[in-house]
């Protein structure tokens, strides 16, 4: 009994820990994002939780500028990869080459792609082929890659933050649905307030511009991630998430005022567990000991939202995928 309470207090003690530390993180990565806390605040429960997340926002709105930093104060080893439509598999994971030593004899040796990095940056990655998006599943599912079947492990941590601009859709090419599910969390990066804009106009044109540091390395996030998953979640939340991802199914038990009638295809068991690590994640984040229900609501949207679609009935009547997702989310016991 008293190993149990001593483990415990361990437990707590790192929390209140990592919540400070993560406080520093927030602050650096501020310091050059401005206007934009809350897309930071996701994204670093993205990384916490150990997954990807999509960025989807018009240009200017500073996505590129958001995972260069993070990757520079979180410590990690950033590449940035430009998709365009001409953008083959072997320009994201690598290609072998033949060469010959110096007795003649030849091999082939495995020249590494940009995909082994700990912080990928996917810029603009509907404007691929879906034969070239497709090469990052194997990586951001399995953490490693097949090239000429040889298994490559990809560094470790290793996380994906793809962008991708609603605007402009001649051209591009819509991530299949396999591949939306891979994603932690779809991120709205919107317009910065007035003031926020200000700020940023005033400290960006001046004659010296602030820089990040890092603040963080990969083993202390690989060890909070570690942490994350400890957390203790209480059976209120654990049947909220339940309660919310089976009701957005389509013609499910849980589904309440005919709600399931405006979705065509809903979330499976990846958007639960997405919704427990990412609770978890922000409840760390928050320096609280576990995560609540109103964690859960919070995280909803950008949980659901990309796996799910409305029913044809629903978009005659200009019903929208966050109007669902709110009322789902009302019903929460």
């Amino acid at each position: 009994m008293t190993s149990l309470k001593q483990t415990d207090e361990d437990l707590v003690t790192s929390i209140e820990a990592a919540g400070e530390e993560l406080s520093r993180v927030r602050e650096a990565a501020a310091s050059v994002i401005f206007g934009q806390e809350n897309v930071i605040e996701l994204a670093l429960i993205t990384v916490l939780a150990g997954g990807h997340a999509l960025l989807i926002g018009v240009p200017g709105l500073a996505k590129t500028l958001l995972v260069e930093t993070l990757g520079t104060v979180l410590g990690l080893d950033e590449q940035r990869i430009q998709f365009t439509p001409d953008l083959m598999p072997s320009d994201i994971l690598g290609s072998e080459v033949l060469e010959e030593s110096e007795s003649g004899k030849r091999h082939f040796r495995f020249i590494k792609g940009p995909v082994f990095a700990q912080l990928l940056m996917a810029d603009e990655i509907n404007r691929a082929s879906p034969k070239t998006q497709s090469a990052l599943l194997q990586a951001m599912q399995e953490h490693h890659v097949t090239v000429a079947g040889e298994r490559h492990d990809l560094p470790a941590p290793f996380h994906v933050l793809a962008t991708q601009n609603p605007l402009e859709q001649e051209g591009t090419y819509p991530l299949p649905e396999a591949q939306l599910d891979r994603f932690l969390l779809q991120i709205d990066v919107d317009y910065p307030d007035e003031s926020s804009e200000r700020r940023m106009l005033l400290e960006t044109t001046g004659p010296t511009k602030h820089k990040a540091i890092s603040v963080w390395s990969g083993e202390q996030l690989m060890k909070t991630q570690q942490l994350v998953r400890q957390i203790p979640v209480g059976e209120s939340v654990v049947e909220a998430i339940l309660q919310l991802v089976r009701s957005a199914r389509p013609n499910s038990e849980n589904a309440k005022d005919n709600l399931s009638d405006m979705i065509a295809w809903g979330p499976g068991p990846r958007a639960s567990q997405a919704l427990m690590m990412g609770a978890r994640a922000k409840a760390l984040l928050d320096g609280r000991l576990s995560p609540s229900i109103d964690d859960v609501i919070e995280l909803a949207e950008p949980v659901l939202k990309h796996r799910m679609a409305l029913s044809f009935a629903a978009r005659a009547e200009g019903v929208t995928l966050p109007q669902i997702i709110k009322q789902l989310t009302a019903k929460l016991d």
